[in-house]
């Protein structure tokens, strides 16, 4: 005889069981995870699993192109650049600037933006209109401008461009995760808990902060994604990493002039480029379908 069951299998799952059941279901997204994770170690690991230095030169290898190539060497499996420098190396070593420098960068920005945000979205009266009049004028300056003017008065350097960064994404951080907290604080649930005598904190940690949490993964994918493109874009325009600094932004300003004779040293880290903002935004896209579906069930 079959056993009642009060609750079926998908109610005795958990929230985040759940979100992965269904963000695994979309096979896009779930491979561009796999190239995030693939990134992320490889930033991590990226000092001890490089074949050379970064800026150990070879004499005898200029401009080697790639080991598949009839001219290429097995020795430099992406290949050297004018300077006889492993390209692998080099670029296996920029995912630690770029990508690595990128996740810090957001998740400070995280941390500051989900802070202030929910203190703007908790306050009122002249506090309340203060913030947002000062969020409205940093919100209409795109970030890569608000970062070089940043940099322009800190000065060029790829420490100076991580708080550039970090310091041009928080208003619209700020700006999301405070829209988060007003949109819960107006559903009835939480005038159901103010009207059982829950304080502020009680409203804020067992309220709201349990339904935006997983949004807040999605916005801090987007600006992720944001931070690879302005970590590089200033290397390229060499207001950030400077040479001989294996940034991929750098690596493409400092091969530009080869781009003829040796392409492979401007298309091997942009490919990077695009697969690190590629699996960044799938994973971003994955987790905003997941919840759309959450949301209308």
């Amino acid at each position: 005889m079959a056993k009642f069951k009060l609750f079926t299998e998908q109610s005795n799952v958990s929230p985040l069981s759940r979100l992965w059941r269904k963000f695994k279901s979309n096979h896009v997204s779930l491979v561009g995870l796999w190239l995030f994770i693939a990134l992320a170690v490889l930033a991590t690991t990226a000092p001890l699993l490089a074949p050379y230095g970064i800026n150990e030169q070879h004499a005898d290898a200029l401009l080697i192109p790639p080991s598949w190539h009839e001219d290429g060497d097995v020795r430099f499996i992406l290949g050297t650049d004018d300077l006889g420098r492993d390209v692998l190396s080099r670029l296996m070593n920029g995912a630690t600037y770029t990508f690595g420098l990128s996740i810090i960068a957001a998740l400070m920005t995280t941390l500051v933006g989900v802070l202030v945000g929910t203190f703007a979205g908790m306050s009122h009266g002249l506090r309340a209109s203060f913030l947002n009049h000062l969020l409205d004028i940093t919100l209409s300056i795109p970030s890569l401008l608000l970062a070089i003017i940043i940099i322009a008065i800190l000065g060029p350097g790829l420490m100076n461009t991580v708080w550039a960064i970090i310091f041009a994404l928080l208003p619209q951080f700020i700006h999301s995760v405070r829209n988060l907290v007003v949109e819960e604080l107006n559903k009835d649930y939480i005038s159901a808990f103010r009207l059982d005598g829950a304080s502020r904190w009680q409203i804020l940690v067992r309220g709201i902060f349990p339904n935006i949490y997983e949004r807040i993964v999605v916005i801090f994918t987007m600006a992720l994604s944001l931070a690879i493109l302005d970590i590089a874009a200033l290397g390229f325009l060499k207001l950030g990493a400077q040479p001989p600094t294996a940034e991929w932004g750098a690596i493409l300003a400092e091969n530009l002039g080869l781009i003829y004779l040796a392409p492979w040293t401007v298309a091997l880290p942009g490919i990077l480029l695009f697969l690190a903002v590629l699996s960044t935004n799938l994973v971003g896209d994955g987790l905003r379908n997941v919840l759309k579906e959450r949301r209308a069930d």
